[in-house]
């Protein structure tokens, strides 16, 4: 019984070190997969302005060449005024041409219209450009950096599984269950000492026959409060 309790005070020991690697893998892995992230949110955002960016400029393209096909069908028809020799194709002519004004004034309105959102659209790239170099900079530099931390971590916490592994197959196939179900349900403190009457896991004072069990290393034994498996750390006392 004695061997059953070492066993299972080095097993605490062993998985409580194997909670603290996950914890700091984890930890790794998100620092390294949160600057990522940030990279390609700024990715993604540089992307759809740059093709706001495209979408905006193509449109300014059609409407200065609308706008150059007005000015010469204004420039035409001017030429033609002094051919006319109706009145009533002359006042055609006319009203084409202030047809084509009005269309050209509109153009140019949009024009200047998109053209301040085409600056502001520019300067805001130009700013997601300097971000997100920035953000991959920081990324490359992170993953460098823990890389290694993570690959090591990650050997080290494997190696500590088989420790685990190792010692649960020497326990008797109920007790390591016992074990795992209270390691999990108790923050990870299944064994704890029992001292001065009391079980050190919830502190409550324990059945005086139960607490006198404990030094005669019967069977393992259990906190009727918390059901932690104990033991006593000194048993001459």
């Amino acid at each position: 019984m004695e061997e059953k309790m070492r066993l299972l005070k080095e097993l605490q020991w062993l998985d409580t070190q194997a909670g603290k690697m996950r914890t700091e893998l984890k930890e790794l892995q998100d620092r390294q997969a949160g600057v990522d992230q940030e990279a390609d949110r700024l990715q993604e955002m540089f992307d759809s302005l740059t093709q706001e960016l495209k979408e905006l400029r193509a449109v300014m393209s059609e409407l200065n060449r609308n706008l150059e096909q007005e000015q010469q069908n204004i420039e035409r028809s001017e030429k033609r005024l002094p051919e006319i020799k109706t009145q009533k194709e002359y006042l055609a002519i006319l009203k084409e041409v202030d047809t084509a004004k009005k269309l050209c004034k509109e153009f140019e309105d949009q024009i200047l219209a998109k053209q301040g959102t085409l600056e502001s659209l520019t300067q805001d790239c130009a700013e997601k450009t300097a971000e997100l170099k920035s953000a991959r900079t920081l990324a490359a530099g992170v993953r460098k950096e823990v890389q290694d931390k993570i690959e090591n971590t990650a050997k080290d916490l494997a190696a500590r599984d088989e420790e685990c592994d190792a010692l649960r197959a020497k326990l008797p196939a109920p007790l390591a269950k016992r074990y795992k179900l209270l390691f999990e349900r108790r923050e990870g403190l299944a064994v704890v000492e029992a001292k001065n009457g009391a079980c050190y896991g919830c502190h409550m004072h324990l059945p005086p026959q139960l607490y006198n069990k404990l030094f005669n290393l019967q069977q393992v034994e259990s906190c009727p409060q918390c059901n932690r498996l104990l033991y006593v750390e000194d048993r001459t006392a």
